[in-house]
């Protein structure tokens, strides 16, 4: 096995990058005795006579991606010929063009001082050229090809639409001309990180040993999982440094769910053109997995499903070596097709698949609620006078939008010694520590595992920890927050005494609290409001915030985006105003918000659910309210919350973003033709918030929009 003789699945996962970095890179001498040969050979090429009009020369394969692993590799030596005038030509005088490049191959040696040693065989089916040094091998695949890109950097749709004529007249399979694609290939991974390539070569040592170990033929093409590998960096990475064992377990992880896989690019070819449209929409509607070379539309690089079977079985096992506990490990989080591919008519496929969480997950988090309740009701406080009135479930998990992967278990705990709006600021803070204190105690006593996240805050409001126990298979993420029982036995579809709201109200204007700090208090309203909505729209709400989590993890650096419940309610909004029905369409709802995100300016959204406009203290402040900077967003739990922010948040990131989107497939039925919208205002008109609404409001809202 030479330099592959210690398996892969017996080497440490902090060994790895070793691994990478002593074993799977090639030989920097050897490297540059290989590119001092290619390059002296791609110059005389171009520069013979013996091989009419060769325009320039490519390099590709795993040399030209810059994939090449230690020991045997590959590539392609590719040129384009002046002479071949379209696709079709290619294939008629390949051969005659093979015969010729041969004889001039066959006496270079003996013309030019290579660096490395070189040797050239001529078969029936084509022509290779192998270069070799001390410590390396490399097989070059020599290609003469018709130059479809031209003097340009990227092709043109004409360009696809010849290439789809001569797929159909010639009876070439799919791929078989995207060698004309090689320098588009080369750009495509070209100034990728390091440290993503030398994951690519972990992933393809992994393939070698496959192959070994099943004693078969080549499974698939290798360019397939170095795609594959791209892909999941960009998906869920995208940082130049990063984990290589979170790397690993993500590629892995796909590769087990290869039923599921489709994955395309669109940095060379759009949904624009219509001959184009129909062969993505062709290939997409293919069984999976559907991994398309970015630069060829035509060419599925994974159609082999049996091979994918076989390397699904030894994904598992590696991933099994890789965690050797009951617990998967962390990995980066990515789907096996990516939202922003996914044509509107399959969105509710995409969110069952994808985003609803299944029963386990739900079962998981439901019996640590109920660890985490029974602690905080019988044990927390065991020396204190302090009791616990009640805890809620909230978050995603309470409104019933949580999604597969990422949501927390949120509690809100409401001990009776918080009498007021002011001891929970003042007093939470001691709360918190005390509960951190007998979690503590607990794990101590092999009670709970809990792992805390160390808060930057001096004086926090919440309490972050998972929690594992012996009922639970999994780590469940908690926030616990401390709040003030100002509802009281709130029961169910009554409204607040408005005295709530008016107390607040004086309070938030006469301190320096921040609007929305004492939402907690307000959980159960909260909580209500979504989780009465039907099941398709906490589905929609999913969506939404799937499509959040990826601008977040993409604008990060950028500036601070609105909080996540500012678009779930959004969401509602749309809803209500454009649709209210229980069964509507996701592609056009989803659509619905985004446009509405791009109208962030002009944005005035609430409700009078559980406030309204009678109380005066209540009205004047939400008169006052709804007339801030755009975008304004009323918690309908809490009129102190603005989720719209005005101009605190970074609303002009997260919609140039949905500009963007708006072009996906997403937003394309099942024929590739542009989903509508639902028609619903950007300010909230007057009666249209559930109740009767007061004189001055209807002015103060005609006035204002």
């Amino acid at each position: 096995m030479g330099i592959w003789g210690s398996h892969l699945y017996s080497t440490q996962p902090e060994k790895l990058d070793e691994l990478i970095q002593n074993s799977l890179r090639p030989r920097r001498e050897c490297q540059q005795q290989l590119d001092d040969t290619v390059d002296a050979i791609c110059a005389a090429l171009e520069e013979t006579r013996q091989i009419p009009q060769a325009i320039c020369v490519a390099k590709g394969g795993s040399y030209g991606r810059n994939t090449m692993l230690r020991g045997n590799s590959d590539g392609t030596i590719v040129i384009f010929v002046g002479d071949l005038k379209q696709f079709q030509d290619q294939k008629k005088s390949r051969d005659e063009i093979l015969s010729k490049i041969w004889q001039w191959l066959e006496v270079c040696p003996f013309t030019m001082k290579l660096a490395a040693r070189m040797e050239v065989q001529r078969f029936h089916s084509g022509l290779t050229l192998q270069l070799s040094t001390k410590w390396q091998s490399l097989k070059f695949e020599v290609l003469p090809a018709y130059n479809a890109l031209g003097l340009s950097e990227k092709p043109s749709p004409q360009t696809y639409r010849e290439l789809k004529r001569a797929l159909d007249m010639t009876g070439a399979l799919p791929g078989e001309f995207s060698v004309c694609f090689t320098e588009l290939q080369q750009r495509f991974f070209h100034n990728r990180p390091r440290k993503l390539m030398d994951l690519i070569l972990l992933v393809k040592y992994w393939y070698q040993q496959c192959q070994a170990k099943l004693n078969g033929p080549r499974l698939l093409p290798v360019y397939a999982l170095e795609l594959l590998t791209v892909y999941a960096w960009e998906q869920g990475c995208e940082a130049e440094d990063f984990d290589t064992v979170e790397g690993i377990r993500a590629v892995l992880g796909l590769i087990k769910r290869q039923e599921q896989l489709c994955v395309y690019w669109m940095v060379n070819y759009n949904f624009e053109n219509e001959t184009v449209r129909n062969i993505l929409l062709s290939k997409l509607r293919s069984p999976r997995p559907v991994i398309l070379d970015p630069t060829d539309p035509t060419h599925n690089v994974s159609e082999d499903k049996a091979c994918w079977q076989l390397l699904q079985r030894e994904a598992d096992t590696w991933l099994s070596s890789l965690s050797p506990s009951e617990s998967p490990g962390p990995s980066w989080n990515v789907l096996p097709a990516p939202l922003f591919a996914t044509p509107g008519h399959l969105l509710d496929k995409f969110i069952k698949d994808f985003l609803q969480p299944d029963r386990h997950f739900l079962d998981q988090v439901a019996t640590a609620v109920d660890v985490i309740c029974k602690f905080l009701q019988k044990d927390c406080f065991p020396r204190s006078a302090i009791r616990v009135q009640k805890t809620v479930k909230g978050g995603s998990t309470g409104k019933g939008t949580a999604l597969k992967t990422g949501s927390d278990a949120d509690l809100i705990v409401f001990p009776d010694s918080l009498k007021s709006y002011t001891s929970q600021k003042n007093e939470r803070c001691n709360i918190i520590k005390e509960i951190h204190k007998q979690l503590e105690a607990c794990r101590q006593e092999k009670q709970f595992d809990v792992k805390f996240e160390i808060s930057k805050w001096k004086a926090p409001r919440v309490l972050s920890f998972s929690l594992k126990s012996r009922v639970l298979n999994e780590r469940v993420d908690f926030d616990v927050l401390p709040a003030f029982n100002a509802l009281g036995q709130l029961t169910a579809g009554s409204t607040p005494n408005p005295k709530v709201y008016a107390e607040l109200i004086n309070l938030y204007k006469s301190s320096d609290a921040e609007g929305g700090e004492f939402s907690t208090c307000f959980t159960e309203l909260q909580r209500d409001f979504v989780a009465s909505r039907p099941v398709k729209l906490k589905d929609l709400i999913r969506l939404v915030k799937h499509w959040y989590k990826q601008c977040e993890r993409k604008l990060k650096q950028k500036g601070s985006l609105p909080p996540k419940y500012a678009l779930e309610l959004l969401t509602i909004y749309a809803w209500e105003q454009g649709s209210g029905a229980e069964n509507f369409d996701t592609a056009e709802g989803f659509r619905t918000v985004l446009e509405l995100v791009t109208k962030y300016q002009q944005l005035c959204v609430f409700w009078t659910v559980n406030y309204n406009f009678e109380d005066e203290t209540v009205r004047n402040f939400l008169l006052t309210q709804i007339q801030k900077t755009r975008p304004v967003i009323l918690d309908p739990a809490e009129p102190t919350g603005d989720l719209g922010g005005g101009d605190r948040w970074c609303w002009h990131l997260l919609a140039k973003e949905a500009t963007e989107w708006l072009s996906s497939f997403c937003f394309k039925d099942g024929s590739g033709y542009p989903v509508p919208s639902w028609k619903v205002p950007t300010v909230q008109t007057p009666g249209s918030c559930g109740v009767g609404v007061h004189p001055v409001v209807k002015r103060c809202s005609i006035q204002r929009s």
